[in-house]
């Protein structure tokens, strides 16, 4: 048996995210250095971090990188400006301008590297014409608000831009350019990974309009007359991506799979739910303690602990003024569907260190979850009707609290089942 379940989970989950980090995964796809001009161009939470990386390989190099407050690494060359997540911010905004003059400049000949990870959505800001920074953030609040899904969120972040959904690359041609991407969406598919800003998107200005319709999205009319006159996303088969290559170096299934691996190590029986699950927190988790209590259910005293893992990004229909994010409402919900159970632990952490727009990854969960929230006077239920799950968990005092990770390979989510005790 493992003495100290919480401290176990927290290996597995640091596990998850070194193996992701850029310093230790980048390197082996990287080409050698161009002889030409290079130009070297991000965004996204890992992004610096992989700036970082580059330079270690090939030595000082020209470009501009955006990644999140507090995410910036030391670079010699490329030059790293902090902006706001998952909100844009003006810093934002004058950094994407500065970029895409900056790759607009590339001639035939030269090599653009751009590095993309999850966060690039929020950090290149360049608004369709007729929408203002405002307005654009008052569309990703209520998108964030909304439950939709990533791909459909991104779908009408695409069309409110001038540099996703292919345009940073088109803006690039006639160069060449090879985008290393480290996914955090559910599929791996590079269109969705920070809004493809290197890849081209079949999708409408209709298509995107139609997810705020669905999703019951506030947005200034503004924003509605704008995409009625259409938007830049670059169709897949533009001619200015053809010398555009698309690298998934780092994907969610890698860290799980390492996390396994040390499982195994420690003698459970690993099972693997997938790397890709969506839906609204609170749901899985009722659908992942049914799962527990079921295999839990067939065991027997001295068989080895089951440990289910997964990934993917969940999300949380905003109902209440409290404050969240979907790992933390994932383990709410999980610890008042396990009411106590004895043997069953969990965690449910973002590798990039933020849940939601709060500055902890995640939380954890064990057998006396509830009867601690009950010593501390704070309600588990109305914590969830709230959206409130980092205030009843900051109460408990069981946040995971890991600063930037410097990489983002999406949700990580553990849970161990130890077998009934004999005797």
């Amino acid at each position: 048996m493992i003495d100290r379940p919480d401290l176990f989970l927290r290996h597995l989950f640091d596990r998850a995210v070194e193996v992701a980090d850029p310093m230790r995964s980048l390197r082996e796809f990287l080409p050698e250095k161009p002889k030409g001009r290079v130009i070297v161009v991000g965004a996204g939470k890992a992004s610096a971090r992989m700036a970082e990386a580059v330079e270690a390989a090939w030595g000082p190099c020209e470009g501009l990188v955006i990644t999140r407050y507090g995410y910036a690494r030391p670079c010699h060359g490329i030059e790293i400006v902090e902006a706001a997540h998952p909100v844009p911010d003006q810093a934002g905004l004058d950094a994407t301008a500065r970029m895409l003059s900056l790759v607009e400049g590339a001639a035939e000949g030269d090599f653009v590297l751009a590095l993309i990870s999850g966060g690039a959505s929020a950090l290149l800001v360049q608004p369709l014409a007729g929408v203002s920074l405002a307005e654009k953030q008052a569309v990703n609040q209520a998108l964030l608000a909304s439950g939709a899904p990533i791909d459909r969120m991104n779908t009408v972040r695409k069309h409110l831009s001038r540099v996703k959904g292919g345009q940073l690359a088109a803006a690039a041609w006639p160069a060449d350019l090879l985008a290393l991407i480290i996914s955090d969406v559910p599929g791996d598919d590079p269109a969705f990974i920070g809004s493809g800003p290197t890849v081209g998107d079949p999708s409408t200005p209709d298509d995107a309009l139609a997810v705020i319709d669905l999703w019951n999205v506030e947005v200034p009319a503004s924003v509605r007359k704008a995409l009625s006159h259409g938007s830049g996303v670059v169709q897949p088969g533009d001619p200015r991506l053809a010398g555009v290559s698309n690298v998934i170096y780092a994907a969610p299934r890698q860290s799980l799979e390492a996390a396994a691996a040390l499982a195994v190590q420690a003698g459970c029986e690993v099972r693997l739910l997938g790397d890709a699950l969506e839906g609204e927190a609170r749901v899985v988790a009722e659908a992942q303690a049914k799962e527990a209590f079921a295999l839990q259910a067939g065991m027997k005293p001295g068989d080895p602990q089951i440990l289910l893992l997964s990934g993917g990004e969940l999300t949380v229909t905003r109902r209440g003024d409290g404050i969240g994010g979907p790992n933390a409402e994932f383990c709410l919900s999980l610890a008042i569907a396990l009411d106590g159970a004895e043997g069953i632990h969990a965690l449910a952490c973002d590798t990039d260190g933020v849940d939601g727009a709060a500055e902890v990854a995640g939380a954890v969960i064990g057998p006396d979850t509830l009867k601690t929230a009950a010593e501390c006077k704070v309600d588990p239920q109305l914590a969830l009707e709230r959206n409130d799950a980092h205030s009843f968990f900051a109460a408990l005092d069981a946040h995971v609290v890991t600063g930037p990770t410097l990489t983002n390979v999406n949700d990580f989510r553990a849970i161990l089942i130890e077998p009934p005790r004999g005797g």
